[in-house]
């Protein structure tokens, strides 16, 4: 999005306001200390028989006034201030278009699909009353079929947040042949937990920590385990019981232990449902704040030279979004800088350069002829390219 543009204006407003601000109390003091001079000295005659000349003490303040120019410099400092006021204004304007209808289709929707994203949603975020009122309102109730199994994830995750690993333990021994080599991993490191926590609450009784690790990380400290190295160093925490957060054992004491430990929990979870790490609903309303701002600029495009956008089949600007918004490879021809697509696939050449479909009927005239690759000698024909996948 255009937020960094947005966010440097704004900065150089902000330092304008406080230049402004900074001359404004300094040429208020400056009035302010001339005018007390001349106070003083009208009220400083102690004698009542030798007259203050009044006149000449206020006609000297008024050609000090006159000097500093407070009117001059306060105009200054504003005039710049409202100039950089002004484009920050004007900024927000083009970039934040309240009216958002030209960057969007009007296509036919999925009722269906779209109460279930918004569902899984509520319910995947622990909403399970939002959740249910949704799909009584939608008419849906099959919908509530993930609302019992996202109950059971957030029961893993509360008792988890009162330091009870046993839930989540239990869950992971239940589903083991289900997890992948991650869900291992998983079970460790809640285990590594569980070991310390034992340390940290009951550091005089080293014996129940001994005992622990001999049940549960024993099988991880085995000469063919890859996490022997770990589950040794992890012993030497015994030394420390009760004072691990001053030892050279500290990083096992650090809280974010506990919610990587629960984002790792919450992935497996819904790996095992079939679901995404994160909400749908949040990863497509993200993607499409990302996009907006050059779906606007190319709506008003567009618009001016009487060219209709909706229409087309692929956009003819690319929507750059961040790399948490791939999700899988995709392949831009180097010689026609187009996405490769169904239609226009990525074709392999006997050289073993790729370029799309297109690029190669262009440069085989339509297979009429073999065509030397753009990128080396090798001349190639249709026939020879194959179709690649991703």
């Amino acid at each position: 999005m255009e937020l960094n543009s947005i966010k440097d204006a704004f900065e150089r407003v902000v330092k304008k306001q406080k230049l402004s601000s900074s001359r404004s109390q300094e040429v208020i003091h400056q009035i302010g200390h001339e005018i007390e001079q001349a106070l003083t000295q009208i009220l400083s005659a102690q004698d009542p028989s030798v007259p203050v000349d009044k006149n000449s003490i206020l006609t000297e303040l008024r050609l000090k006034l006159s000097a500093v120019g407070p009117v001059q410099k306060l105009e200054g400092s504003h005039k710049e201030l409202n100039l950089n006021l002004s484009k920050y204004t004007k900024l927000l304007e083009r970039s934040l278009n309240p009216d958002i209808s030209k960057a969007y289709r009007d296509v036919d929707f999925d009722y269906h699909i779209v109460n279930q994203l918004i569902a899984n949603h509520l319910y995947r975020q622990g909403l399970f009353d939002l959740g249910d009122g949704l799909v009584d309102e939608a008419g849906e109730p099959e919908i509530t079929i993930v609302k019992s199994q996202f109950s059971v994830m957030h029961q893993l995750l509360e008792a988890m947040k009162v330091k009870n690993l046993e839930p989540a333990l239990s869950w992971i021994c239940a589903n083991r042949e289900q997890l992948n080599h991650n869900g291992l991993n998983l079970e460790l490191k809640l285990h590594k937990l569980q070991f310390l926590e034992i340390l940290r609450t009951s550091p005089a009784n080293r014996r129940a920590a001994v005992t622990y690790a001999q049940t549960h990380l024993g099988p991880f400290a085995s000469a063919a385990s890859p996490h022997k190295d770990e589950v040794m160093k992890l012993m030497g925490c015994l030394m420390y019981a009760g004072r691990l957060d001053v030892s050279p054992y500290s990083e096992f004491s650090s809280p974010t232990h506990w919610a990587k430990a629960m984002e790792d929990l919450t992935g497996q979870f819904c790996s095992l449902l079939g679901q995404s790490y994160n909400s749908p609903l949040s990863m497509t309303m993200a993607a499409g704040f990302e996009g907006l701002p050059t779906l606007l600029k190319l709506a008003n495009v567009m618009a001016a030279k009487k060219q209709e956008w909706q229409a087309m089949k692929q956009l003819p600007v690319p929507v750059e979004l961040g790399k948490e918004f791939q999700f899988h490879s995709i392949f831009v021809c180097p010689v026609s800088r187009d996405q490769g697509s169904d239609e226009n696939p990525p074709m392999l050449m006997p050289c073993l350069h790729v370029l799309c479909k297109q690029s190669i009927m262009k440069l085989s005239k339509s297979s009429t002829r073999t065509f030397k690759c753009p990128y080396c000698p090798a001349e190639a024909s249709v026939a020879q390219c194959r179709q690649l996948h991703f």
